[in-house]
């Protein structure tokens, strides 16, 4: 049997549209903006002025504290100001913005093989001057996820490849045309832990991809392929971890706590770029879908690059198409853009346009919850959405957070996906968590 976690959907994959498009270099002739916050922790802090001359992978930013991650320019240029601009989530941020040349003249020594022996500090303080965060979407800074307190305690790096999320296939294409790469990344990562074994987990819907990553996988003897069941959020780090490890964790523990460290496909090839090409983190792998999408792609974007400048420069919407909304990633977990005049990120590894949103939640389709208890069949962590929901909407708190382990929630949107009664469940459990995060810091503050 397929390895597999509890629980969850399966949504069409509407990965047809782009996963046979070869990944492109897309280079802007725009300005590049480059926001500050670009990964979990502390914002970086400009190194560079307004007037200053930059080039592709210069530090333009750098980490201000130890869960934080240095920014480079992935343009040469100008710097034209360090000003707020809007971003994907509609706020003002502190940026740098270049004025790009379109020369992308790279810094010197940056993308030249080294094979010189590394050691394992090396290959952390490498991985850490590159600025590599999680390129799965949540962007924690991967040196900090290297530096476990007992490294010898690790069992497994997990290389995930499942890529699970409706419409995406970048991932598949990077692990079809870069599996020696990735493999390499994986076997630098493996040697900072003694104990552990690589196992890299692919969707059995990618069969290339196994293939090509097995074909690079031949002879090594710490690492293996698995073939996951198709299934969403197989590509979730708890449900890999209960997967292949067959353990669960709360929210209050890290992977490490368990044995194991869980790294993107993208990242390892990025590790393995920073540590062999002194390579910085600048430009990552990116889908660009959707029915709304005149031409579905896969790119390798620069970060700062403007999401209106790459549709348009794909060919925009598809001619007739009304498009209804613009997602940063995809259907079950993406934000929804207000507007497309703001940068890429460097933990973006996706923009989906949707021409006719089936599930879209309007306040006329909504019923009372049936009780048929198919958001508990489905939900990967074992919680209860329907109780849940009930505690959130009467604000008992103190019930949904200690009796219910609300908080456990990874908001992966399957409970929203399988209600027939069509209630926003995610979207009350998001809320809900901003809420009881934001009283906790008052009650925080209020005791000092």
């Amino acid at each position: 049997m397929r390895k597999t976690f509890r629980g969850g959907v399966h949504p069409h994959g509407f990965k047809e549209l782009s996963r046979e498009k070869p990944l492109a270099l897309f280079d802007p002739k725009g300005e590049m903006v480059f926001p500050l916050q670009q990964h979990i922790g502390k914002p970086a802090k400009p190194v560079v002025k307004k007037g200053d001359a930059v080039l592709v992978g210069q530090r333009i930013a750098e980490a201000d504290g130890f869960v934080s991650a240095h920014i480079y320019s992935s343009c040469s240029g100008t710097v034209k100001a360090i000003e707020k601009r809007r971003t994907l989530s509609g706020d003002l941020a502190e940026c740098v913005v270049i004025d790009n040349d379109g020369q992308f003249t790279l810094l010197e020594g940056v993308g030249v093989r080294d094979d010189a022996d590394v050691s394992n500090q090396q290959i952390i303080d490498r991985v850490k001057e590159a600025g590599i965060v999680g390129l799965g979407g949540a962007g924690f800074p991967t040196h900090v996820k290297l530096m476990p307190k007992i490294p010898s305690d690790i069992r497994y790096v997990i290389a995930n490849g499942a890529e699970c999320e409706p419409y995406l296939t970048c991932n598949d294409q990077l692990m079809r045309t870069q599996a020696a790469a990735i493999v390499e990344g994986l076997e630098l990562v493996l040697r900072l832990f003694e104990n552990a074994e690589g196992v890299i987990c692919i969707e059995d819907n990618k069969p290339e991809a196994i293939e090509a990553m097995r074909r690079a996988c031949s002879g090594k003897r710490k690492i293996q392929v698995l073939d996951m069941q198709t299934k969403y959020p197989e590509g979730g780090e708890r449900s890999l971890i209960q997967a292949v490890a067959g353990v669960d964790f709360p929210i209050s523990k890290l992977p490490a706590d368990v044995g194991c460290i869980v790294d993107n496909v993208g990242t390892l090839y990025a590790i393995q770029r920073a540590v062999r090409y002194h390579e910085p983190l600048y430009c990552q792998c990116f889908t660009l879908s959707g029915e709304a999408a005149a031409n579905p792609g896969n790119y390798i974007v620069r970060d700062g690059t403007s999401f209106a400048e790459l549709l348009e420069a794909s060919g925009g919407v598809k001619s007739g198409v009304t498009l209804k909304k613009a997602l940063v990633g995809g259907p079950m977990m993406g934000i929804a853009l207000g507007s497309l005049d703001v940068p890429i990120q460097k933990q973006n590894n996706g923009l989906t346009l949707l021409a006719v949103d089936e599930n879209e939640l309007s306040e006329k389709e909504r019923t009372a919850c049936l009780h048929c208890g198919r958001c508990n069949a489905v939900c990967p962590v074992g919680l209860v959405p329907q109780y849940m929901a009930d505690a959130a909407e009467t604000r008992d708190y103190e019930r949904y957070e200690k009796k219910l382990y609300g908080l456990e929630c990874i908001q992966c949107g399957s409970c929203t996906f399988i209600c027939p009664a069509r209630r926003p469940l995610t979207q009350v459990f998001k809320q809900t968590k901003a809420e009881i995060t934001a009283i906790k810091r008052r009650e925080e503050a209020a005791r000092k």
